[in-house]
């Protein structure tokens, strides 16, 4: 399979990288590609040396399969259908096509069946929507939706390397540059930008997402996200209201045996989904599952995961992988 990564020096792009070394995807070619600035950088990949070039609509002249996108929406916007009219499969990480109506919006272990109905684009959807769509695909598929309400807790690579500058020229007694105020010792009720509605987009993002990759469009959903000083992973508090009665044992159980879960639920113990476990994995932590006591049919679960892997780069792969033994994209 012959890959092009673009956004090959960002944060996500070398854990692009990261994960192809770890995960056998057959790639006969690689291409790295970035912007003028970083053009030039050597970066080595399973033992070879590859040069980055600079990204110009004639990049994707070359024979290229699949190209991994991670270099902003504009850039996203601009040159992901230059490379679909190639015949390139574009996966994009930002939120450039995630809800256009003819792009698929995929986590593989919950919708991976839509990646198939792409039209030369497939959208990764956001860090924090990801983890989310795990835990809630199996109560939406046993018990049914009825509401979802989230509070996330949001490591400052979620900023890329911009944010973990903040936090730690932050913890040297420096100001802040990239955020409106200092992390250090802080949370920020503010990822991305205002709305006229009072929500900010990283909010809106996870609400609409989150009806589109579950198909349920008419779910209600509200979220509240906050930046923390946390480094790496997310963390994200769910209270989901559901149309029928469970069993939290049972519950439990469900999540444990569902692709992609590891529960992590013994809190008498001191045993629950923590940001320190989930950093430089895949896998989503499920824990502190319980009855939510003021609603009828709710529950409370915490769910943590590596934004940068799982909530990126890993999901992009994997929806590569859907395509490792197709002869046609």
């Amino acid at each position: 399979m012959k890959i092009a990564i673009v956004g090959a020096t960002g944060l996500v792009g070398t854990t692009f990288l990261k994960v192809l070394e770890e995960r056998d995807l057959g790639i006969t070619e690689l291409y790295l590609f970035a912007s003028a600035k970083s053009a030039g950088k050597k970066i080595e990949f399973k033992g070879r040396e590859y040069i980055v070039k600079e990204l110009t609509e004639k990049s994707f002249d070359l024979e290229i399969d699949i190209a991994l996108f991670s270099a902003g929406g504009d850039i996203s916007k601009k040159y992901a259908p230059i490379a679909a009219e190639k015949g390139i499969l574009v996966i994009d990480n930002s939120s450039a096509w995630r809800m256009d109506e003819k792009v698929p919006l995929v986590v593989p272990e919950v919708n991976k069946e839509v990646a198939f109905k792409h039209m030369g684009i497939i959208a990764n959807p956001n860090c924090s929507t990801i983890q989310c769509m795990l835990p809630l695909k199996v109560l939406s598929e046993k018990y049914g939706l009825k509401r979802v309400i989230y509070s996330t807790y949001q490591a400052v690579s979620g900023t890329g390397h911009k944010g973990i500058e903040d936090l730690q020229n932050g913890l040297k007694g420096l100001k802040a540059k990239t955020y409106p105020h200092d992390i250090v010792n802080n949370c920020l009720p503010h990822i991305d930008s205002f709305l006229d509605n009072g929500y900010t987009k990283e909010e809106m993002k996870m609400i609409n997402e989150t009806k589109k990759i579950l198909g349920l469009p008419n779910l209600p959903v509200t979220a509240t996200c906050v930046r923390v000083p946390v480094i790496n992973s997310h963390s994200v508090s769910i209270t989901a209201e559901l149309e029928n009665d469970f069993d939290i044992d049972e519950i439990k159980k469900d999540f444990a045996a569902f692709e992609g879960i590891i529960l992590i639920d013994e809190p008498q113990k001191n045993m629950y989904p923590l940001a320190a476990d989930a950093t430089g994995q895949d896998k989503v932590l499920v824990g502190r599952v319980r009855r939510d006591f003021s609603k009828e049919k709710s529950i409370n679960l915490w769910v943590v995961a590596d934004n940068i892997r799982k909530g990126a780069a890993t999901n992009a792969v994997q929806i590569a992988e859907l395509f490792k033994n197709t002869e046609k994209f």
